[in-house]
């Protein structure tokens, strides 16, 4: 099966998201020989020639001042002119919170269907297969595009599919002008956090901490781990609405849904609604007092102790193992 395709290709502050290469995996899959195109918005410092080397035919860019901050009915817009333009059988993009917002939106504007948070993608005998968690993680649902479908949308779980590589092949790049009009929003500002550490959902590595935690202030044992081993810090939903940490920390069903190499849950009981949003992380450690804890269900490792014992020996046997490592590497 070879189709084309779109590819949503995410930017912040200038900066192309790592997870936008795993789109392009995927996609290169569904195109085969097909052209296959890609759509950035926003990003007027992006140079396109970051882009060079990725196998697109065509990079439309749409750069008006307006879509510098993230604003839904404007980039909505961009993506259905940028459909229109190139018209994909398939609009592929990775489920972070803005592209899964945009795509909806869109999908919804033209009446076709779409499928989020995909972990696997298969094309077998011209049908295109994805499978994806549901019942909070607890089961995974097979699920086919119709051979009818005219266009679908496609959204990936990040940290799930390899990146592409880089070749040599430049793109023809191609200005998207689109007439947004008078926008009945406009964003202002967005605020972020001042962590420099990647963004949880793209994180490969995260320590988590529960209501155990108890203060706001304790969360510096995890911060201090996290410095070692190059970790974003989480919460579980408790350890937010006890104020311990601001909502964009958040991990589970009303939080963000994340897939790391390495999840450490400090303090967190688990329940289903943080599960639903960490089970697929392909090594979980948990740390708990309580032995019954759920979360010793899904972990790869349990330990049973206090987490402000266990942690900073933790940080200290990790900091030395990374030593010796660094210095048997020399």
């Amino acid at each position: 099966m070879m189709q084309k395709v779109l590819v949503i290709v995410e930017q912040r502050h200038g900066k192309i998201k790592s997870s936008a290469l795993e789109a392009l995996t995927v996609a290169k899959q569904l195109a085969g020989d097909s052209p296959l195109n890609a759509v950035l918005i926003g990003g007027q410092d992006l140079s396109a020639q970051s882009l060079r080397g990725y196998g697109f035919d065509t990079l439309l860019l749409a750069t008006d001042d307006r879509l510098e901050l993230y604003n839904p009915m404007a980039y909505a817009t961009v993506l259905t002119n940028a459909i229109k333009a190139c018209s994909p059988q398939f609009v592929v993009g990775i489920s972070s919170p803005l592209t899964r917002d945009v795509m909806a939106r869109v999908a919804a504007r033209l009446g076709c269907p779409i499928i989020n948070d995909a972990v696997e993608v298969t094309v077998n005998d011209g049908t295109v297969q994805v499978l994806k968690p549901i019942y909070a993680g607890k089961c995974l649902a097979e699920m086919r595009f119709a051979a009818s479908a005219q266009l679908a949308m496609l959204g990936l779980r990040p940290n799930v599919f390899p990146p592409a590589t880089k070749g040599d092949d430049t793109p023809t790049v191609q200005e998207l002008v689109v007439d947004l009009g008078n926008l009945p929003l406009t964003t202002k500002e967005l605020r972020q956090g001042a962590s420099e550490r990647a963004d949880l959902t793209e994180a490969s590595v995260i320590i988590s901490g529960g209501r155990a935690m108890a203060s706001a202030e304790n969360f510096k044992i995890l911060h201090e781990c996290a410095e070692v081993i190059s970790a974003t810090v989480g919460a579980s939903r408790a350890a937010v609405d006890s104020g311990y940490a601001p909502h964009d920390m958040q991990v589970g069903q009303t939080g963000k849904t994340v897939n790391p190499n390495l999840y450490i849950a400090c303090g967190i009981s688990g329940s289903v609604q943080h599960m639903a949003g960490m089970r697929t992380a392909k090594v979980i450690v948990a740390i708990n007092t309580d032995e019954d804890a759920p979360i010793f269900s899904i972990a790869s490792y349990g330990i049973i102790g206090d987490l402000f014992e266990v942690v900073p020996e933790l940080q200290r046997q990790l900091a030395a193992l990374l030593h010796d490592f660094r210095t048997f590497g020399q």
